[in-house]
């Protein structure tokens, strides 16, 4: 079982190269100036990788390697979605 904080973000930085795993967030309605709430976590017995579910840009939901991911914020909100120079110039 892989447990998360019910009010973590995640921001997208994108790994390159042929063997960065897929999906590609930033081709996949993601943006780099935006944090993400993390809906849920999977982790398959085959892969060391974990995913993370986020909810897209478009309202999609896509399962997303954490090796795509740094740590965002930890906010008490309803929003999926929240700008990142805003976070930053908050604190």
């Amino acid at each position: 079982m892989i447990a998360f904080h019910p009010h973590l973000f995640v921001r997208i930085e994108e790994l390159g190269g042929p063997r960065a795993p897929m999906p590609l967030p930033l081709q996949s309605g993601f943006s780099l100036d935006r944090l993400y709430r993390v809906v849920g976590v999977y982790n398959a017995n085959e892969s060391s990788d974990a995913f993370f579910i986020l909810p897209n840009d478009r309202g999609e939901l896509w399962f997303i390697c954490q090796r795509h991911l740094r740590f965002g914020a930890l906010v008490d909100t309803p929003a999926h979605h929240l700008p990142s120079m805003e976070l930053q110039a908050s604190d």
